[in-house]
């Protein structure tokens, strides 16, 4: 059965971030049975150095479902991680017809009334941890903030390739003064949310809350932190497939 995957990243991330999962879902599959496309959010992945000052954070959606219509994909089953939550119900809404399925990777859904900075702030404020010690604290330098929070399941090595590839991929700046979150109504589309147990930016019991939030029916586990497409590539495919198919 030919399925549709679209992928959407999360911050300071791009569309680069999904090529270890993509490769081992073909892996996985038979030749043809599936199409993958990664999606960017203007200013990141190949959108990169796009002027993004006069894009709203309602303008993101649009642009990204029309991506979709322009690659010819249809019953498309949407995949995304941590702040792509943020942009997910919106595009479920407003094309309802073009998705079979959303699946949320460890996705934030923030406090209705903060940004989503505020609401992950929150999460760790007084927290004894290695990202609460750090979050928001400008003494803390951000490759280091980015090590706790990213990379608590790598290797050093492994920590110091992924933090090489940031820096570049920079979403809009309204997405990060955005407040307006509302999840009472319920989603068009079925939803599952994959909850990545050793995840130390968005602790487990944070994404099952979210996984409420986002209406997910399913919420499988993967043993992984926060990136887990990078460091748990073959068995989030094994996940994702499932969902999708199942």
């Amino acid at each position: 059965m030919l399925v549709d995957f679209a992928f959407l990243h999360g911050g300071e991330q791009g569309s680069w971030i999904w090529d270890g999962l993509i490769a081992a879902m073909d892996r996985q599959s038979s030749p043809g049975e599936h199409r993958f496309y990664p999606l960017d959010v203007p200013g990141c992945g190949t959108k990169r150095g796009r002027d993004t000052d006069a894009i709203a954070f309602p303008d993101i959606a649009p642009e990204l479902v029309a991506d979709l219509d322009a690659a010819g994909l249809r019953d498309v089953v949407l995949v995304g991680h941590s702040q792509a939550g943020n942009v997910i119900p919106a595009m479920l809404a407003l094309r309802p017809g073009l998705f079979r399925r959303a699946i949320y990777v460890s996705c934030s859904a923030p406090d209705p009334g903060r940004t989503v900075v505020e609401s992950t702030f929150a999460i760790h404020a007084g927290q004894d941890s290695a990202v609460g010690r750090s979050f928001g604290n400008d003494a803390v330098p951000p490759k280091e903030l980015h090590r706790h929070m990213f990379c608590n399941d790598m290797s050093a090595e492994e920590g110091d390739a992924f933090l090489a590839l940031l820096g570049n991929d920079h979403w809009p700046a309204d997405a990060y003064a955005w407040r307006n979150w509302s999840y009472d109504d319920t989603p068009p589309v079925e939803a599952s949310y994959v909850v990545c147990l050793q995840d130390a930016i968005l602790p487990p019991e944070w994404q099952y809350r979210f996984a409420e939030r986002f209406h997910a029916s399913r919420t499988p586990r993967i043993d992984a932190g926060h990136q887990a497409m990078t460091t748990r590539p073959h068995m989030l495919a094994e996940i994702v497939l499932h969902e999708a198919t199942d």
